[in-house]
């Protein structure tokens, strides 16, 4: 049985509606499939409902993404009780955030002569969450650019002249959302720009897991951090990041290699865990 625990959807930036992309996954031998859309569960009961008719388990999930001095880090959250009311409140509040910082880049970006529609971007997006890939698109698509990696490069990467920062959200706080929901928080693609002691941080501040198996890992980076998932006692995860076409790591559905012996440690833990009252964050985010 194959397994893709790391899946995008059109609720945030991938190019499949949730039912496609199970029905996708299904055909290429995934038994077991994650939907991790950035700030939002829309897609997670369409995906739910898919997977019992094509015989695919699916698990709810989100990632979060988050902000740290050095640049950013993404934390997804399994089995979380995507249902529950405050939990949809602080989403719905940082996808406002994303839909902000994306209008202030089009504005950014018109100024240094390379202008692309806000309505543009809304449209690629189709009600879910705006990413820095639709704009990418956007450029793309009125011929700016090459392609989305060009225009992360020349223009919306951080540091570039026409990125935005968001609402932030710290990797210590999404944590804590993530458990509070119910859910067990794993740290995304810990080979992107985290350091050990990073994660060792996270661990003390409640982390359950690391993406130990992902398409952009070498087999040294794998090696590297099961020895700190036994070390620190922290659940292994993988996938593939998927999200359709050639965005992000521009691999097929179910093409990474995930052991299915990480499953029932992950299937234990969440079942131990419970959704508690919304935590301290909901306020802070609030304003």
């Amino acid at each position: 049985m194959r397994i893709d625990l790391h899946t995008h959807t059109l609720a945030s930036d991938g190019l499949m509606d949730p039912a496609s992309l199970v029905m996708d996954a299904g055909s290429r031998g995934v038994g077991l499939l994650a939907i991790c859309d950035h700030d939002s569960t829309a897609g997670v009961d369409d995906a739910l409902s898919a997977g019992k008719k094509t015989g695919v388990e699916v698990w709810p999930a989100v990632e979060l993404s988050c902000d740290i001095e050095a640049g950013e880090v993404h934390v997804l959250g399994y089995f979380v009780d995507h249902r529950r009311n405050w939990f949809q409140v602080l989403l719905a509040r940082l996808r406002e955030g994303r839909a902000d910082r994306a209008a202030r880049m089009v504005g950014r970006l018109a100024a240094l002569g390379v202008p692309v529609a806000y309505g543009r971007i809304a449209t690629m997006a189709a009600g879910g969450a705006i990413g820095r890939l639709h704009v990418a698109r956007a450029l793309v698509e009125a011929g700016h650019v090459r392609d989305t990696a060009d225009a992360f490069d020349r223009f919306i990467g951080r540091g570039g002249p026409a990125y935005a920062e968001r609402l932030k959200l710290t990797p210590v706080q999404a944590i804590e959302i993530i458990r509070a929901a119910g859910g067990l928080a794993v740290l995304a693609h810990p080979g992107w720009g985290t350091d050990d002691e990073m994660i060792r941080d996270l661990a003390r501040a409640g982390l359950d897991g690391l993406e130990v198996y992902y398409p952009d890992h070498s087999p040294s980076q794998v090696e590297h951090y099961r020895g700190m998932t036994k070390g620190l006692g922290l659940l292994m995860t993988g996938g593939t990041d998927f999200h359709g076409g050639v965005m992000a790591t521009r691999v097929p559905v179910g093409s990474q290699y995930v052991p299915e012996s990480i499953v029932a440690p992950i299937r234990e833990a969440a079942a131990g865990r419970h959704p508690q009252a919304e935590p301290p964050t909901l306020q802070l985010l609030a304003g």
